[in-house]
C-alpha cells in the first residue's frame, strides 16, 4: 500500500525539491553564460577590407601631352643651341641644307602623324616645326642680311611667319596651334615697321589702334575657340596701350596740329569701341565697351578744343560734350546695350566735372565757419571775403559755378520723363542749383548783405520742401556767414527763428522745424545778452527762456512725433544756460534752481513723472552751489535737505506698499543724515557736534527698535557706538597709558578664557541676535 506522509513531512519535502530545482537552475545559468561568452572570444574576426588600389593622379590623354610637350621643348633647344653654337662651323650651303631640311621635314611629319590618329603627337611636332622657322628667319639674317636695319627685319619676317603659319593651319584644319600662333605674329609688322621707320609716337599710336581694329574684324569673323580668344586678347592689349598713347598725346599737344592729330586717334579709337559694342553679343561687355568708347569721344572732341581756350575752359568743355552725348544717344536706331553704356559715360563725364568743382562748393560752404573764432570782427568788402576768413578762394571759380549749372540742368529731363531716376534726378538738380545760389554771390564778389539775402530767400523757399533737410543746411549757412557783423548776426538768428517757428506749424515739418527754431532761439538768446555787453551768467537767464516754451510746447503737442525732439531741445539749452553760469556760483544756483521748476512743471504731465527726479536732483544742487556760495562748511546744511526728502519719501513708499523693506525705504536717507556728520565728528575737537549726533543716533536705534525696523536699528547703533567710541578714546588712551605693560596682555589672556569658558553660549547669543535682526523689516 502506498504510504503518504503526514503534512508537515510533505511540505518539507517540497520546499527541499524546489531548493534543489533552484541550485540546479542557477548552476545551468552560469554554465550557459560561460559558453556564451567562450563563443564570443573564439569567434573568426571578419577579415579586414583590402585596401583600394591606387587612382592615377593624372589621366593617360594629360600624360601624354606633358611628355609630348616636354619632347617638343627640348627639341626646340637643342635646335636652339645648334644655331648659335654650331652654326658657324657649316658653310653657307650646309647651313641652308641643314635648316631647309630639317624644317621641311618636322613641318610635313604631322600630316602622316594626322592619318594614323596621332593628333597631340602632331601639335607638338608642328609647334617644333613653328619654333625651327623663327630660328630659319633669324639665321637668314645672321647669314645673308646682316647689313639690313634689325627692327625693320623683325617687322618683315613676323609678317611672313603669320602669313605662313595661317596658311599652314588652314591647309592643316586638324591642328590648333598654328592659326592663333599666326594672329600673334601678325600684332607684330605694323607696330615694328612705325618703329622701324623712325616715325614719331603719333605714327606709333597709329599702328597700335590699327592692329587692334584689325583684331576686332578677326574676332567678329572667326567661330568661338582660340582664335576669337587670340584675337581679342589682341584688340584689348592694343587697343589699350593705342589708347593711352593718344591721350597722353592729347594732354601734352601743343599747336594747332598736334590737337588735331590726338584727337583723330581718339576719334579712331572710339569708332572702334563703338562698332564692337554693337556687335557684341553680351549685354554686360557690349555696355562696357560703349562706355569707353563714349569717353574716348568726349576726349577727342574736349581735346581738340582745350588748346583753343583760355585756361579753366577744358573741364566745362568736356562736360558740355558729355552732355551732349546723353542727348544724341536717344535715338531708338542705336543698340540698347550701346544707348546704355553711352549715358553711362556721359554720367561719368558729369560725375568728374562736379568733382572738379567740389572745392568751389567746400569754401563757400565751411569757409563761414572761420568767424566762429572771431565774431562780429568782420570789415567786409563782398561776399568772397565772408566765405574765405580762413580758406583761400578756388582756381577758376566762375567755370566751376557754369559746371554746376549745366549739371542742374542735364538733369531735369531725368527728373521730368523718367520715372525710375525721377526721385534722384530731382534730389540732385535741387542739391545742385542750391549750392550753385550759395556760391554765386561769392563767384561774382556781390556785396555782403547779397549773400546774405541770396542766402536767406534760399532758406525760404526750401522751408517748406518736402525734405527739410535742405533748408537746415541753408539755414546754418546762414548763421555762420552773419557772425561778421553784430547787426546781420541779430537780424538773421530773429529771423531764422520766427521762420523755424512758423515752419513747425506744418505737422509734416514740425519734427525738425521746432528743434531748430528752438536752437536759433538759443544763439539769438546769446548774441542779444553779448550786444548788450551781459555777463555770460547774466545772459544765462535769457536762454532759460528756451526751456520754458520747449516745456509748454511738448505739454501743448501731447504724444504728437515732435514731443521729444522738442524736449530734447529744451534740455539742450538748459544745459547751456547751466554751462554759462558756471563762473557765478550764486548765479548758477538760480539758474538750477530755475531749471527744477521748469522739470517739475513737465513731471505734472502723467507721462513725464520721472521728470520729478530730475527736479529733485535740480533743487538739490542749487541748494547745495548757494551754501558754498555763501561759504557754509557745516555737513549737516548739506545733507539734511537730502535726508529729509529722502526719509518722506521713504515712509510715503511704506505707507504704499507695506511690504517695502527698510533698507529700501530708510536707508538713503539715513546714511546721507548719519555718515557725512559721522565723518566730521571724528575729528571735531567740539563738543556739541558729537553730543547731538549721539543724541540722533539714540534716537533713531530706539525708533527701529520700537518698530522693529532693521535699517534704522543697525545705522543708528552703528553710528551711536562709533560716537561713543570717539568720545570715550581720549581716556582710554590715558587708562592705557596709565597701566603697566603687562596689564593688556594679561587683560588680553583673561578675555580670551573668559570667551572660551563661554564659547558656545557666545555663540547661542549671537544666533539669537541675528535671528531677532532677520525678524525685523
Amino acid at each position: 500500500m502506498t504510504h503518504i506522509p503526514p503534512p508537515a513531512e510533505e511540505l518539507r519535502l517540497l520546499d527541499a525539491e524546489l531548493w534543489r530545482l533552484d541550485a540546479r537552475r542557477a548552476q545551468l545559468l552560469a554554465r550557459r553564460a560561460w559558453l556564451v561568452d567562450s563563443l564570443r572570444s573564439t569567434r573568426p574576426t571578419p577579415p579586414a577590407p583590402l585596401p583600394a588600389a591606387p587612382r592615377p593622379e593624372a589621366s593617360a590623354p594629360r600624360v601624354q601631352n606633358v611628355l609630348l610637350l616636354l619632347g617638343g621643348v627640348l627639341l626646340t633647344i637643342a635646335a636652339i643651341a645648334f644655331t648659335l653654337v654650331s652654326w658657324g662651323h657649316l658653310g653657307i650651303a650646309g647651313r641652308a641644307l641643314v635648316l631647309g631640311t630639317v624644317t621641311l621635314a618636322v613641318l610635313a611629319a604631322p600630316v602622316p602623324l594626322l592619318r594614323r590618329g596621332l593628333r597631340s603627337t602632331a601639335e607638338s611636332v608642328a609647334g617644333l616645326g613653328l619654333a625651327l622657322t623663327v630660328l630659319d628667319a633669324y639665321a637668314l639674317h645672321e647669314a645673308a642680311l646682316t647689313s639690313t636695319d634689325g627692327t625693320g627685319y623683325a617687322a618683315a619676317a613676323a609678317a611672313v611667319l603669320a602669313a605662313l603659319w595661317a596658311a599652314y593651319g588652314l591647309g592643316l584644319g586638324a591642328l590648333r596651334l598654328p592659326l592663333p600662333a599666326g594672329l600673334v605674329a601678325a600684332q607684330l609688322p605694323l607696330v615694328l615697321w612705325a618703329i622701324a621707320a623712325g616715325s614719331d609716337p603719333y605714327a606709333v599710336a597709329t599702328a597700335l589702334l590699327v592692329t587692334a581694329g584689325l583684331d576686332a574684324v578677326v574676332a567678329f569673323g572667326a567661330a568661338a575657340g582660340a582664335v576669337r580668344v587670340t584675337v581679342t586678347a589682341g584688340a584689348y592689349g592694343l587697343g589699350g596701350w593705342g589708347v593711352l598713347a593718344a591721350g597722353w598725346l592729347s594732354w601734352t599737344a601743343t599747336g594747332p596740329s598736334a590737337p588735331a592729330r590726338a584727337a583723330a586717334l581718339l576719334l579712331f579709337a572710339a569708332v572702334i569701341a563703338l562698332v564692337a559694342a554693337a556687335r557684341l553679343p553680351e549685354p554686360a561687355v557690349a555696355s562696357g565697351t560703349a562706355i569707353a568708347g563714349g569717353l574716348l569721344l568726349v576726349a577727342a572732341g574736349g581735346g581738340l578744343l582745350r588748346v583753343f581756350l583760355a585756361a579753366g575752359w577744358g573741364v566745362p568743355v568736356h562736360l558740355a560734350l558729355g552732355v551732349a552725348l546723353s542727348a544724341a544717344v536717344r535715338a531708338d536706331r542705336l543698340p540698347e546695350a550701346v544707348r546704355r553704356g553711352l549715358l553711362r559715360a556721359s554720367a561719368a563725364v558729369q560725375a568728374l566735372a562736379l568733382l572738379w568743382a567740389v572745392p568751389l562748393v567746400a569754401v563757400t560752404l565751411l569757409g563761414p565757419l572761420g568767424w566762429v573764432g572771431r565774431p562780429w570782427s568782420g570789415d567786409l568788402s563782398d561776399a568772397r571775403a565772408a566765405v574765405t576768413v580762413h580758406t583761400p578762394w578756388p582756381p577758376y571759380a566762375g567755370q566751376a559755378l557754369l559746371v554746376l549749372v549745366v549739371v542742374a540742368g542735364a538733369l531735369v529731363p531725368l527728373a521730368v520723363r523718367h520715372g525710375a531716376w525721377r526721385p534722384r534726378a530731382r534730389a540732385g538738380a535741387a542739391a545742385l542749383v542750391w549750392a550753385a545760389c550759395l556760391a554765386l554771390p561769392a563767384v561774382l564778389e556781390l556785396p555782403y548783405a547779397a549773400a546774405l539775402s541770396l542766402a536767406g530767400a534760399v532758406t525760404v523757399a526750401t522751408a517748406f520742401l518736402p525734405t527739410p533737410w535742405l533748408a537746415l543746411a541753408t539755414s546754418l549757412h546762414l548763421a555762420f556767414l552773419s557772425l561778421a557783423t553784430q547787426s546781420a548776426t541779430l537780424t538773421v538768428l530773429s529771423a531764422l527763428t520766427v521762420l523755424g517757428a512758423t515752419a513747425s506749424r506744418r505737422p509734416r515739418l514740425t519734427p525738425v522745424a521746432a528743434p531748430v527754431a528752438l536752437g536759433y532761439a538759443t544763439a539769438l538768446a546769446c548774441a542779444t545778452g553779448a550786444a548788450a555787453d551781459w555777463q555770460p551768467s547774466h545772459t544765462a537767464l535769457l536762454v532759460l527762456c528756451v526751456p520754458v516754451v520747449a516745456a509748454l510746447a511738448a505739454a501743448r503737442s501731447g504724444a504728437a512725433p515732435a514731443t521729444v525732439p522738442v524736449e530734447v531741445a529744451g534740455a539742450a539749452a538748459a544745459v547751456f544756460a547751466v554751462g554759462l553760469a558756471v563762473p557765478d556760483a550764486p548765479m548758477l544756483a538760480t539758474v538750477l534752481a530755475a531749471c527744477g521748476v521748469i522739470a517739475a512743471g513737465t513731471a505734472a504731465r502723467p507721462d513725464r513723472r520721472r521728470a520729478g527726479y530730475a527736479a529733485t536732483v535740480l533743487f538739490l544742487l542749487a541748494t547745495w552751489v548757494r551754501l558754498a556760495a555763501w561759504e557754509v562748511t557745516t555737513p549737516e546744511a548739506y545733507t539734511l535737505p537730502v535726508a529729509v526728502p529722502a526719509l518722506l519719501v521713504g515712509a510715503w513708499r511704506r505707507h504704499r506698499a507695506p511690504l517695502t523693506r527698510s533698507w529700501t525705504a530708510y536707508g538713503p536717507g539715513l546714511a546721507v543724515a548719519l555718515l557725512p556728520s559721522l565723518a566730521t565728528a571724528w575729528n571735531d575737537p567740539e563738543w556739541s557736534r558729537p553730543l547731538l549726533l549721539g543724541a540722533a543716533a539714540l534716537l533713531v536705534t530706539l525708533l527701529g527698535a520700537r518698530h522693529r525696523l532693521r535699517a534704522p536699528l543697525v545705522l543708528g547703533g552703528s553710528v551711536l557706538v562709533l560716537d561713543a567710541l570717539h568720545e570715550l578714546a581720549p581716556y582710554l588712551v590715558q587708562v592705557a597709558d596709565a597701566l603697566p605693560r603687562w596689564a593688556p596682555p594679561a587683560l588680553a589672556g583673561v578675555l580670551l578664557l573668559a570667551v572660551g569658558a563661554t564659547y558656545e553660549r557666545r555663540l547661542r547669543d549671537v544666533r539669537h541676535v541675528r535671528e531677532a535682526l532677520g525678524r525685523m523689516e
